[in-house]
């Protein structure tokens, strides 16, 4: 039934192969400040982050088309198909807001019910939600450790919306980001002042490799070697883009990886490596590794 996607739609993988009907508009490239600066100008000046294209869309005659409405930065918007004249002339549109766990799954449901697939849709919730379950139950012997998210680094943005619940979810104590608010710009030495006991480093849009390049970024700070997450080797850089800032069918993984860095509980294959990597030496366990098996 999917016949394109936009140009940051890559999961599961085989979507690759589909049209691209958006791309940035503009050098994303460049470094995290460089971007940050060309983002905020571009939004007083009311110029698109994202080309959307309309020639195409039309040449695939979609009977739907789905956006999103809960950030203007994020991905393609109703204004930015507005603008282009996408929609035009009665292409059905669906726009999508989430800033928890409970409208991420609602959204899924407006998916299926606007596809004509109700029944479907509540089935894949409820196998999410208990792959959720299965995280809390599967953490919660350990001590809770507290935890900063941080969805960019310069300038330091700290995670809202729906990480601070699957950070408690993964029995992590969040700090700083407030479930169900957007995430904010705060003053660096915020973070040096909470000092978390682990650091998760995932900037909006960013894959792993990516990402890891913001670790000479971050040194920049002279406080950075005082943290006791960066003295204990508990700083992890993760795939953002594919996790930690997407509102989708990760969500449940995410949580997951989570766990596993907090706690070491694997499920299944290890995601280290993977998907997230410790910047340093890798931390020092009070518990084994555990292992918990997907049914």
């Amino acid at each position: 039934m999917l016949v394109g996607r936009s140009h940051e739609c890559d999961n599961p993988s085989w979507v690759r192969r589909l049209p691209a009907c958006s791309s940035p508009a503009f050098d994303v490239s460049v470094s995290s400040r460089e971007i940050d600066a060309e983002v905020r100008r571009r939004l007083r000046s009311d110029e698109p982050l994202y080309h959307v294209h309309a020639e195409l869309i039309h040449e695939l005659r979609p009977d739907l088309l789905i956006t999103q409405a809960h950030c203007e930065v994020c991905a393609v918007t109703p204004a930015d198909v507005e603008r282009s004249g996408a929609g035009a002339p009665a292409t059905r549109q669906l726009a999508l807001s989430a800033s928890s766990l409970q409208e991420v799954f609602e959204s899924i449901l407006q998916i299926s019910k606007a596809l004509g697939l109700d029944k479907e849709g509540e089935i894949l919730v409820r196998k999410e939600r208990s792959r959720l379950d299965r995280v809390r139950d599967s953490t919660a012997p350990f001590r809770r450790p507290t935890v900063v998210a941080v969805e960019w680094t310069d300038p330091v943005f700290v995670m809202g919306n729906w990480a601070p619940e699957l950070a408690e979810i993964a029995n992590g104590e969040p700090l700083l980001g407030r479930k169900g608010e957007y995430s904010t710009a705060i003053p660096a030495q915020h973070v040096r002042d909470a000092d978390p006991e682990y650091l998760i480093i995932a900037p909006c849009g960013l894959d792993l490799e990516r990402t890891l390049r913001e670790q000479t970024v971050l040194e920049r700070n002279p406080w950075w070697g005082e943290l006791q997450a960066v003295r204990k080797g508990k700083v992890a850089f993760a795939d953002g883009n594919l996790f930690f800032n997407r509102s989708g069918m990760t969500v449940s993984q995410t949580a997951e990886i989570i766990a596993e860095m907090l706690h070491g509980v694997q499920f299944g294959a290890t995601s280290e490596g993977v998907h997230w990597r410790w910047v340093g030496s890798a931390p020092t366990r009070d518990a084994r590794c555990a292992s918990v098996s997907r049914t």
